[in-house]
């Protein structure tokens, strides 16, 4: 069983599947202040819901941004806990490639970056960038894009959906997991924190975010 966790928004998520993909349980939610509060709790709930229990699990999987500091730390941190505890895999996944998988009708990903800039990742593109509110409806137009709903209504993306990806985050790490059974060394994965350091760019490496 696949455990996998996404927090790099507001708009959080959590999912079991089974070692194939195949979904057995997701729920998502929006949470602006208290992600380190609910993660967990709601993560307990859901195995409860479906009769499994956490030594069940086979791979951790976590979104691993860009997104807010509070999300991606404590979704990070839970991941990093249980793979290590049980001994499991860890899998990073880059949270703005799941929010597309999650919803094939969205043709972009947005997630905030600063009080007035986001990430934007266009469907097929290699690398997010950055992208100031003003020149948003420019570069958006009238595509869907998934946002969280903190962001939309701060933004006006009228068009905005809400990312609900752990499904999506946990697929992805099956696939990554059928080249690397071994996963991803929990003492090297890090998340995508809101802003690059300077000199750097948020960028896909070797199947996670990094910064390059």
């Amino acid at each position: 069983m696949i455990v996998a966790i996404d927090g790099a928004s507001t708009d959080l998520s959590v999912a079991l599947a089974d070692t194939a993909g195949t979904v057995i349980g997701e729920v998502g939610w929006s949470s602006a202040q208290r992600q380190s509060a609910e993660l967990l709790p709601r993560l307990l709930d859901l195995l409860t819901s479906h009769g499994r229990q956490l030594d069940e699990t086979t791979a951790v999987a976590v979104g691993t941004g860009p997104g807010s500091f509070t999300g991606l730390r404590v979704a990070m941190a839970l991941a990093k806990g249980f793979a290590v505890a049980l001994g499991r895999p860890l899998v990073g996944v880059p949270s703005l490639v799941a929010w597309l998988e999650a919803d094939r009708e969205v043709r972009v990903a947005v997630a905030r970056a600063g009080a007035r800039e986001v990430y934007v990742l266009p469907r097929g593109a290699a690398d997010p960038k950055i992208v100031d509110r003003d020149e948003l409806p420019g570069v958006l137009g009238n595509a869907p894009v998934a946002a969280a709903v903190e962001l939309a209504e701060a933004f006006e993306l009228r068009a905005a959906r809400s990312p609900v990806a752990a499904a999506a985050i946990a697929r992805m790490a099956v696939d990554r997991l059928r080249d690397d059974p071994t996963g991803d060394d929990p003492r090297l994965l890090e998340p995508i924190y809101l802003r690059a350091p300077r000199g750097l760019r948020a960028g896909v490496d070797g199947g996670a975010v990094r910064w390059l």
